[in-house]
C-alpha cells in the first residue's frame, strides 16, 4: 500500500520539473513532514523536493516516480494526497487530508 496520493496534475508537474530542471538520474521524489511532534499531526509542515534514496526510507512508485518517504514519517503521511492548484494568484503544490479536506503546506 502507497501512504500517500499524487493526482494527476500534480504527477504531471512532478514528471514535467523531473525532466526540466535537471534533476539528477536516480533521484525521485521526497515526501515527508517537518517540525510538530508528539502523537498528532498538529504543527507539522508537509514537504516535497527531490533527492536520493536513503536507508532510513520507505521505498514507492507512482506511475513509473520513485517516492521515497524516511520510515519515522510514514505515519504522518498515510492517507494524504498531494495536488497541484495553478491560478492567478499563486501555484504550486498542496498537502489535503481528505478525512478533514484541509489544505496543510
Amino acid at each position: 500500500m502507497i501512504p500517500v496520493k499524487i493526482s494527476k496534475e500534480a504527477l504531471k508537474e512532478v514528471k514535467n520539473i523531473m525532466e526540466n530542471k535537471n534533476i539528477p538520474e536516480g533521484y525521485g521524489l521526497r515526501v515527508g513532514v517537518r517540525g510538530g511532534g508528539g502523537c498528532s499531526a498538529a504543527g507539522m509542515n508537509y514537504m516535497l523536493g527531490f533527492d536520493k534514496p536513503k536507508e532510513s526510507d520507505k521505498t514507492f512508485e507512482i506511475e513509473d516516480i520513485p517516492v521515497y518517504i524516511d520510515k519515522s514519517h510514514v505515519m504522518y503521511i498515510i492517507g494524504m494526497e498531494v495536488q497541484f492548484h495553478e491560478g492567478n494568484d499563486a501555484r504550486g503544490f498542496v498537502f489535503i487530508n481528505p478525512e478533514t479536506e484541509e489544505k496543510l503546506n
